[in-house]
C-alpha cells in the first residue's frame, strides 16, 4: 500500500497529524508505517504560504531520506528554483516581481527569521539543492503521480529528456526559456494544462490576480464542452461558450490511475473518474490536508480517503 499525500504548502501540524491518523509514527527522528512494506507519496508543494515551512521540508526529507517516503517536485518548489537561479543576462530566472515576492514570502521570510533558525540562508541554499533532487513524476505498473498533469506528450518529452525524471542545473536554465518544448512541458506537468479565455475575457484566480488563461480538466474530452465546465476547478464565473481546442489529447478512461495535487479544491475529499484522483484540498486557504491509501486496485475508491481538517 502506498499513502498519497496532497499539497501540505508549510502545515507541518497538518501533516504529523495525517501521518498519525495513516497509523505512521516517528521514531530515529522520522515517521515510518509499521508495516515496511507501506510507504507515502507526496505529490509536491511543501514550501509557501503555511506557518511552519521548514518544519514540513525537515519531515518530508527525512521519510525520503530514509525510505519510507517518495516527494515529487511541485510549481513551488520549481518555481522557488527559478526565483532563486541567476539569469546570465542579469536579474533571476523566475523575474522577482511584487507578485513573485509574495509568493515566496513566508518561505524567505521563515529561514531568514526564525529565532529557532540560526543558520537559515544556508539551510535554504541546501533545501534548494534537494529540490533538485525531487522527481518531477513518477509511475508503476499499477498507477502514476505527478503534481498537477499527465499529458502523455509532455510527459513522454520529459522522460526523454530529464535525468533519471530529474532536472539538472543545465535543464532548469533552459526550462526558464518560454516556447521551448521543455518550457512548455513542464508547464503542463508542474502547473496544469491551460487555454486562453475568450477575447476580452478574465477573472481573479484565489490570490486576487488577473487571469487571462484557466486551467482545464485534462482529463475529459473536450467536444461539446464549454468554458465553465472545462474549468479546473469548476468556476461559474466562465462563459458557456463552446471550447474549440486544436490539441484533443486527454488522458483516458482505462488508463492507470493517476494520482495528483494543485487544484486547490473544496468539501469532502471525492474522485473525478474511477481512475483520476486529485488530492489537495487548500489546507492553506481553511480546507483539509487529504490522503488516499492505494493498493493496487483497478477502479478507485472513495472510502479509501482519509483527511485532517486546518488546525486553527
Amino acid at each position: 500500500m502506498i499513502d498519497l499525500i496532497g499539497d501540505v504548502h508549510g502545515y507541518a501540524d497538518e501533516l504529523e497529524e495525517l501521518l498519525t491518523k495513516l497509523g505512521y509514527s516517528k521514531k530515529d527522528n522520522y515517521y515510518s508505517h509499521p508495516n515496511p512494506n507501506r510507504t507515502v507519496l507526496f505529490v509536491g508543494d511543501y514550501i509557501d504560504r503555511g506557518p511552519k515551512i521548514r518544519e514540513t521540508l525537515e519531515i518530508v526529507k527525512q521519510m525520503v531520506d530514509n525510505d519510507s517516503a517518495i516527494a515529487l517536485m511541485g510549481n513551488h518548489e520549481y518555481n522557488a528554483l527559478t526565483f532563486h537561479f541567476k539569469d546570465p543576462k542579469g536579474g533571476h530566472l523566475r523575474e522577482h516581481s511584487i507578485k513573485n515576492i509574495l509568493q515566496h514570502y513566508e518561505t524567505l521570510y521563515q529561514f531568514r527569521n526564525r529565532v529557532e533558525v540560526p543558520d537559515g540562508e544556508k539551510e535554504y541554499e541546501e533545501y534548494m539543492e534537494w529540490f533538485k533532487t525531487l522527481p518531477l513524476f513518477y509511475e508503476t505498473e499499477t498507477f502514476r503521480a505527478v503534481h498537477a498533469c499527465w499529458d502523455y506528450k509532455s510527459i513522454d518529452y520529459l522522460k526523454k529528456h530529464l535525468q533519471n525524471n530529474r532536472l539538472t542545473d543545465d535543464l532548469i536554465r533552459e526550462s526558464a526559456k518560454k516556447e521551448t518544448e521543455l518550457y512548455e512541458a513542464i508547464e503542463d506537468t508542474l502547473k496544469g494544462k491551460e487555454i486562453k479565455l475568450p477575447e476580452g475575457g478574465e477573472f481573479k484566480d484565489k490570490d486576487g490576480n488577473e487571469r487571462e488563461e484557466m486551467r482545464i480538466k485534462w482529463w475529459v474530452d473536450p467536444s461539446g464542452m464549454t468554458y465553465k465546465t472545462i474549468s479546473m476547478p469548476t468556476n461559474d464565473k466562465l462563459p458557456e461558450e463552446a471550447v474549440y481546442l486544436k490539441d484533443k489529447d486527454y488522458y483516458k478512461k482505462d488508463d492507470k490511475s493517476v494520482f495528483f495535487g494543485h487544484y486547490w479544491l473544496k468539501g469532502k475529499p471525492s474522485l473525478y473518474q474511477d481512475n483520476i484522483c486529485c488530492l489537495d484540498y487548500s489546507v492553506a486557504k481553511d480546507g483539509i490536508l487529504a490522503a488516499y491509501s492505494f493498493d493496487d486496485e483497478l477502479i478507485l475508491d472513495e472510502q479509501k480517503f482519509t483527511s485532517v481538517e486546518k488546525i486553527t
